[in-house]
């Protein structure tokens, strides 16, 4: 199908448009938004400052801009494809069915060993606090308790309760969205469904600059179960354009669950949290706070900039201190050294514990020594090559998935396994290996390395390894460096389980205290043109010399604040990559269905290949650029995919053509 005739479509969205506006807005009131903002605007009134009571303000408008874009994008994607509004579901959600089968599956969960039964109190517990009232909750649970499915419990239970419109899973990282996604269609979809429910989305292959074709293809969370990453949450909340806004209402009457809640960028803490007590006071919706290392939201240094508000009984298990002793299954063995350890050490160290224990996960923090390991323990040591594995982000999700698949495979087998991978494998990934050796880092980092080691209580305890290399580039990653220092200064202290919530509080209490005036998105003088801050930006606005004294009018800069916000420092962008023929022939049928362009075949294939998708940053975007190893699939597309040669079987993709492996950097 053409684009259409300008003329023509504008017409139609003109009159139609409004109807889906309505309609969008009509949902909002009677989620209680409009009600609560507009006729009981005291309440705002009410915030404990005039920062805070403007940014709530502001935080309204955008709601409302949301309403009227994803109306908008509505009503074109109709025009193309007309089809698509006998597939919309705008009836209420039957949470009754995935409930039923939920309950279903767990019935049917076997396991006598002792953390089955912790396991399953858990999973009990969050049941039950279920029918509580809607609000911000957390849930502290040791890796390994059971997070996942115990969350989706509560968010089903709660959802069905309150009857909410979704349940949105907002996970750190792309690589375990997949994983995630499965599991819970594995237990509440089956083939008589008439819809999916669950929506995944692993990166965002949506151009930065996006074009009608984008507009009328990207996705708008409009599904019962919504799986996306923090960065993407990030984005809806306060990027600026019209992709992330679109989103923005669908927070609205909704379950939010935030999985591993304190890989939080540091910048975007008190943005963060002045937005989620707005969402949850004023929107119908309720926030579950999942982690094994909890961060002190609800403490921070400056409470006068925004933190969480979260009654103590608002902790979904009971006795947490309690809990972790039961569900101790490690010791953390301190073998930092002044002089740090070399790369032949530290294979020696795990070639070790691989030959007595059978399996040894290596956890590092860079790329660079993800493939410098690998290949000195392929090179120097006697290993079985079907047993050494390296994971890491150059690797696309389904390239990932097909290494964790083998791995665990073997593992279940008892077959030896050695496996080198980034961070990437800490949070949420079910794997459990005899012994794992972690790299220096955050003391949260390696609470979720510890997650993976003796994971199911198989032993009676095992031993985590905590080292540091001797040479590491690591000062431009400012979260791992200081992360270290602190988790050093804490192991220094003499705690007696350093993965007790007494010594994460101190770890918290220590990284918070050095990193407090950065919460606030500070704003150099070279983006601006003086020094602020995006929460000044978005609130007050005092700093701004273009204020309006007419105070019935928006003082906040959305438009320069939105250009500015990135949720991290050095933003990525997905490329496609030819892994396997399955990803060749995606990015084949990508670029003949972009120049003829279908609205659904186009939307669908793109599902596909955010599997066969890498991120890669700037630095790295020039490199390949420079290499003339990336192409766009159709100009003016933005939409990009990888030469070959630049794909490697061991370690995905790469700066120069795979027969001359070079790395690229760091995670």
């Amino acid at each position: 199908m053409g684009k259409p005739d300008n003329k023509t479509h504008k017409n139609e969205s003109l009159n139609n448009a409004p109807e889906h506006y309505i309609k969008k807005l009509n949902a909002l009131a009677n989620k209680d938004l409009v009600k609560s903002v507009c006729a009981q605007i005291r309440i705002i009134g009410h915030a404990p400052n005039k920062s805070i009571r403007s940014f709530n303000i502001g935080f309204f408008t955008r709601m409302l801009f949301s309403c009227l874009i994803d109306a908008d994008r509505i009503n074109s994607a109709d025009f193309e494809c007309p089809e698509n509004v006998r597939h919309r579901n705008n009836s209420p959600v039957d949470w009754a069915k995935p409930v039923k089968r939920l309950e279903q599956a767990i019935s049917n969960f076997n396991g006598d060993k002792p953390i089955d039964e912790l396991r399953r109190n858990i999973s009990d517990t969050c049941r039950e606090r279920a029918v509580d009232a809607q609000g911000i909750y957390t849930l502290t649970v040791p890796t390994g308790g059971g997070k996942t499915y115990a969350s989706l419990r509560y968010a089903l239970h709660h959802a069905e309760k309150h009857k909410l419109d979704r349940i949105i899973y907002i996970i750190p990282f792309t690589s375990i969205i997949e994983q995630n996604a499965e599991a819970i269609r594995e237990i509440i979809e089956c083939s008589e469904d008439t819809f999916s429910w669950v929506l995944e989305q692993h990166s965002n292959l949506e151009p930065e600059q996006q074009n009608w074709h984008s507009k009328l293809v990207s996705e708008n969370w409009d599904a019962p179960i919504v799986m996306t990453t923090m960065v993407q949450f990030l984005e809806v909340l306060f990027s600026g354009g019209t992709r992330g806004a679109r989103k923005t209402h669908q927070l609205a009457n909704t379950v939010l669950i935030f999985d591993e809640i304190q890989t939080l960028p540091i910048n975007c803490t008190h943005l963060f949290c002045n937005a989620l007590n707005f969402i949850t006071h004023y929107c119908n919706t309720t926030a579950v706070l999942c982690t094994a290392t909890q961060p002190l939201l609800d403490q921070l240094k400056s409470p006068e900039k925004g933190q969480l508000v979260i009654p103590p009984e608002n902790e979904l298990v009971d006795n947490v201190p309690k809990l972790f002793e039961d569900l101790e299954r490690v010791e953390l063995s301190n073998k930092v050294r002044p002089e740090g350890w070399t790369t032949e050490q530290i294979a020696t160290l795990a070639l070790s514990e691989f030959k007595e224990l059978g399996s040894c996960l290596i956890i590092v923090n860079t790329k660079v020594w993800a493939q410098k390991l690998y290949l000195e323990i392929q090179a120097g040591f006697e290993v079985d090559k079907n047993a050494l594995f390296q994971l890491s982000t150059s690797l696309c999700p389904a390239h990932r998935k097909a290494i964790f698949e083998k791995v665990k495979e073997r593992l279940k087998q008892n077959q030896p396994v050695l496996c080198i991978s980034t961070q990437l494998i800490e949070a949420g990934v079910d794997v459990d290996f005899a012994s794992v050796i972690r790299f220096l880092a955050g003391l949260d980092s390696i609470a979720q390395a510890a997650g993976r080691c003796n994971r199911n209580g198989l032993r009676k305890s095992s031993i985590v390894h905590v080292i540091n290399p001797d040479e590491e580039k690591i000062d431009l990653l400012v979260d791992i460096k200081t992360g270290r220092d602190k988790a050093q200064r804490v192991m220094n202290e003499g705690f007696n389980n350093l993965l007790a919530p007494d010594a994460i509080k101190q770890y918290f209490n220590y990284y918070f205290y050095d990193r407090a005036e950065e919460m606030n998105y500070p704003v150099s003088a070279k983006k601006l043109e003086r020094d602020d801050d995006l929460l000044n930006l978005l609130s007050s606005n005092e700093r701004n010399i273009g204020r309006n004294k007419n105070t019935l009018l928006l003082q906040q800069s959305f438009m320069t604040a939105g250009k500015i916000f990135k949720a991290i420092d050095s933003p990525t962008q997905a490329v496609i990559v030819p892994y396997t023929k399955e990803g060749k022939n995606l990015i084949a049928e990508l670029g003949r269905i972009a120049k003829e362009f279908d609205v659904k075949t186009y939307r669908i294939l793109l599902k596909q290949a955010q599997k066969f998708s890498v991120n890669v940053f700037p630095n790295i975007r020039n490199k390949l650029q420079n290499e003339n190893a990336i192409h766009e699939i159709q100009p003016d597309e933005g939409i990009y995919y990888l030469d070959e040669k630049y794909y490697s079987d061991e370690f995905g993709l790469s700066v120069e053509p795979c027969n001359k492996m070079s790395f690229m950097g760091v995670d």
